[in-house]
């Protein structure tokens, strides 16, 4: 690997901790475009590599959001085995012969797809009520007065985030933050750090799962290709999501997230014009 390629990498780890810190995203969304961008269309191994520098993203800013003690323990009971497991059936489906040799543009077609969503639907979420009235009471402790229904979190948070989660590649934290203020009225700091504490469960266990089928399924390169690509972003990663994990608590979130939307359909556009160009 050349120099300017590690240089490359490192700061897209940069961008990715912060990111992931400061959103409670795992950062995928910022690595796997990236990476595209550089090495051209590889969405199986880029999955793999953003999965593992996932753990490492969530891992320093949860530390953060438990100091500031924003988790809600009731709602992770549930929340973080559901996500995961979905996450591991979520892999399974990445690796139907669809998606494998040049199959692999689809992938990257529906993460731009993804990308899209995503932007347009945190454009739209202030304006959605939420299901649930907001949880009152100290952070960290479900409050005396609300029950939080294990089902709801399950069905209504936990299996659609896995399943995209594992899919795609990425945390998830895209579509947990989200639903977790619709569907709980949890707190948007609160729902930020619970999808850090998801991210660090189900991103090891999905990181596994993808090499282990980059290993015996695919021949189109080494199976630790992906881990030598980490290596290159969890560095500059850990630290901008020491960073991210911290601002958190003390930046305005919605100028935050409105350049991230704009930021999330450019790079949806560009990666599934990539599907046309390669077809």
């Amino acid at each position: 690997m050349d120099v300017g390629t590690g240089l490359w990498l490192a700061l897209t780890g940069l961008a990715a901790g912060l990111s992931g810190g400061l959103l409670g995203i795992g950062g995928s969304i910022v690595m796997i475009p990236a990476m595209t961008e550089l090495l051209g269309p590889q969405p199986h191994k880029f999955q793999a590599a953003a999965l593992i520098v996932n753990f490492f993203v969530a891992g320093p800013a949860l530390v953060q959001h438990l100091r500031a003690r924003a988790t809600v323990a009731p709602v992770l009971r549930t929340l973080v085995p559901a996500t995961t497991a979905a996450a591991l059936i979520g892999v399974a489906c990445s690796e139907f012969p669809l998606f494998r040799g040049e199959g692999e543009l689809y992938l990257t077609g529906l993460f731009g797809v993804f990308l899209l969503y995503v932007a347009i639907s945190g454009m739209t979420v202030g304006r959605r009520r939420p299901l649930a009235p907001p949880l009152a009471g100290r952070q960290g402790a479900a409050p005396s007065n609300t029950r939080i229904s294990p089902v709801r979190i399950a069905l209504g948070i936990a299996i659609p985030t896995g399943l995209v989660s594992g899919f795609l590649g990425v945390g998830g934290g895209v579509l947990s933050v989200p639903l977790q203020q619709r569907i709980l009225g949890i707190p948007l700091r609160s729902a930020i750090a619970n999808s850090a504490a998801t991210i660090v469960v189900l991103s090891l266990a999905s990181a596994t799962a993808k090499i282990m089928a980059l290993a015996y399924r695919h021949s189109d390169g080494p199976w630790d290709a992906p881990i030598h690509l980490a290596a290159c972003l969890i560095p500059s990663a850990i630290v901008g999501a020491s960073i991210g994990g911290r601002l958190t608590h003390l930046l305005p979130l919605g100028v935050v997230r409105a350049a991230f939307l704009v930021l999330l359909i450019v790079v949806g556009l560009r990666m599934i014009a990539r599907v046309g160009m390669g077809m």
